[in-house]
């Protein structure tokens, strides 16, 4: 004998019935148009090198790089990030190597460019690559890291990248007054169509350890939380996002992500702009891990991970399963 229906004036779970229906509700799409691509370039020919804490990531050597990053334009994937793994003989404590208008970076460009002209191309500002000391910026006898002289370097390191032909300049170091000091540095030297997408709010966090290790950048003494920002805070991320509009950021970014959704929620009803999150090294390490012992549908997780940094905000997410990801959408 069957009950008779309860008379509810509203049923959500109609609207879930069949995958049609749930399509058509959805209210968070993730797109192939929504990635870019962080890749690791290094010196050398025919070299491709994976990451021990970064299963499925490679540094590459250019000529492969170049095969790689055609692959990824073909999949749809409409811009990468580059990031160097300098030689040690090539780092000093100034980071001069870093503005070398023939140095790794500038010449990865140039050959990107020719190569496979339509993708879009974002380079990393920051020291710590370049530094011995593996600081973001130049550090004075007390290990003190110096904000202003470190703007000066930065500045070249802009410059040398847009006389490469890059498409966007990435400052990630996080020192005060950075944006403005590239922009007009840009705009003088004729440079006026180079985009600044900008680590806005960059948090001093723990889930950076597996990028360090591809790029062997970590800080050879103390940490970065002097200028890096405290994972407590939310309201600083706000005044820092601000700041780097009104000195003329054209993108904004939260880094990390996934445990700072609520800072990309925010920093989205704050702005304009639109909104890039950086699914760092971490994130994707935990997830490749775990699916490595079976506890995750990894796929799934991938899917459900990025969409959620969609929902929370995020117009652009830098991610290391941009791959992936694309062919999972075709």
């Amino acid at each position: 004998m069957s009950s008779q229906p309860l008379n509810l004036p509203q049923r959500p779970r109609r609207l879930r019935r069949t995958e049609t229906l749930r399509k058509m509700v959805r209210e968070t799409t993730l797109s192939v148009d929504d990635l870019i691509y962080p890749m690791f370039v290094m010196e050398g020919e025919e070299e491709k090198v994976e990451i021990a804490s970064m299963p499925g990531c490679y540094r590459y050597s250019l000529d492969l790089l170049l095969e790689e990053i055609a692959e990824v334009s073909r999949l749809g994937i409409n811009a990468v990030a580059l990031f160097p793994v300098i030689p040690e003989n090539q780092k000093d404590d100034t980071g001069t190597e870093s503005y070398n208008p023939e140095g790794l970076i500038q010449e990865t460009v140039k050959a990107i460019k020719k190569a496979v002209p339509e993708i879009l191309i974002i380079t990393d500002v920051a020291l710590d690559p370049f530094t011995t000391h593996g600081h973001d910026g130049l550090v004075d006898e007390n290990g003190k890291i110096l904000n202003d002289q470190t703007l000066e370097v930065l500045v070249k390191m802009a410059l040398s990248q847009a006389e490469a032909g890059t498409d966007f300049v990435a400052p990630s170091d996080m020192m005060d007054g950075r944006i403005g000091a590239i922009r007009t540095a840009l705009d003088a030297e004729g440079y006026i169509n180079v985009g600044i997408l900008a680590y806005s709010a960059k948090y001093a966090s723990a889930y950076y350890g597996p990028f360090r290790d591809a790029l062997d950048s970590a800080p050879k003494f103390g940490d970065k939380k002097t200028y890096q920002m405290d994972a407590a805070n939310a309201k600083e991320a706000l005044k820092e996002i601000e700041l780097d509009i009104a000195e003329g950021a054209d993108i904004i970014m939260v880094k990390p992500a996934l445990a700072y959704l609520d800072i990309i929620c925010q920093v989205k009803a704050a702005t304009n702009l639109p909104v890039a999150a950086y699914d760092v090294s971490g994130e994707y390490a935990m997830i490749k891990a775990a699916a490595q012992y079976g506890w995750i549908d990894e796929k799934k997780v991938i899917l459900e991970t990025l969409t959620s940094m969609k929902r929370a905000g995020a117009d652009l997410i830098l991610t290391y399963f941009a791959k992936e990801v694309a062919l999972m959408l075709m």
